[in-house]
């Protein structure tokens, strides 16, 4: 074999060993700015719940994972525009998502609650605990009449394009002054700053916030989960990936079968979230 055979056959080995290598990789997109679902740590690294969660999804299905940053309101739009495989960022499963994208089966819920400073007029609103918007029922009817007469000309603020602003926005807490903004780190500094009376988020988010800054920030009335809050946070998946998308549940169903997901939920959020 002359040298330029041995080239030529060089080269296209050289060819299908990087398909090889490529064919199982894969992009994930997240946040980096919803702790502790996701967040970077003080080097600028992406960290928390979902990217751990990510990586063990990645080794289970013998996947090279990459997990990108991406700014929360560009989420669905960068995933459909192929910039990334697959989304992670605290991203609950509702109806109207689905009609763009598909999800995985829920890997963790994600409970929502209003928050307030300590010593706000409306910490302590006096309401059914727990508040599951599919069930219904006198509780609910009870707890929203109760939010509607305290939230009543109050400002409001929460993450844009969030399952919280479509709670917010639905007239089930009558008529407020809603505030939203483009990062949860925003929603919180304003809270802090009184820029807003009370600010609506998953429950662990403003917790963590509370634990790491020191500030006086407290949760307040019931937790939220269901209806325009969705059934629980999910893998999201572009429309017609369906072996990726069939990767992922069986890679959850090992995951949490082996108690990874657990593990992780207590590790980041003090408790077992997984589903």
């Amino acid at each position: 074999m002359n040298k330029f055979k041995q080239l030529g056959l060089g080269i296209i080995i050289s060819f299908f060993l990087v398909l090889s290598a490529n064919a199982g990789s894969i992009k994930i997109g997240t946040e980096g700015a919803y702790p502790p679902w996701n967040s970077k740590d003080a080097a600028g690294n992406l960290n928390g719940f979902e990217v751990d969660l990510a990586n063990a999804l990645c080794e289970i299905m013998k996947h090279n994972c990459t997990i990108v940053e991406q700014d929360w309101d560009g989420m669905i739009p960068a995933l459909t525009s192929k910039k990334f495989d697959a989304i992670m960022a605290g991203m609950s499963i509702t109806s109207e998502r689905l009609k763009t994208i598909n999800f995985s089966q829920g890997y963790a819920d994600e409970v929502a609650s209003l928050a307030v400073m300590k010593g706000s007029s409306i910490e302590n609103i006096n309401a059914p605990e727990g508040i599951n918007l599919n069930i219904g029922g006198s509780d609910v009817d009870k707890a929203l009449k109760t939010l509607t007469s305290s939230l009543s000309g109050k400002t409001v603020c929460t993450q844009i394009g969030t399952i919280h602003q479509n709670f917010l926005e639905s007239g089930d807490v009558g008529k407020i002054n809603l505030k939203t903004y483009k990062t949860q780190d925003e929603v919180n500094l304003d809270l802090t700053n009184g820029r807003c009376d009370v600010a609506l988020a998953a429950a662990v988010a403003f917790t963590d916030y509370a634990e790491k800054s020191g500030k006086a920030v407290v949760l307040t009335g019931p937790t939220f989960s269901g209806g325009a809050f969705g059934n629980g946070v999910g893998v999201g998946i572009r429309k017609g990936d369906s072996k990726l998308l069939n990767e992922f549940n069986a890679a959850i169903d090992k995951a949490r079968d082996d108690g990874i997901i657990s593990k992780l939920a207590i590790k980041w959020f003090g408790f077992d979230a997984s589903m």
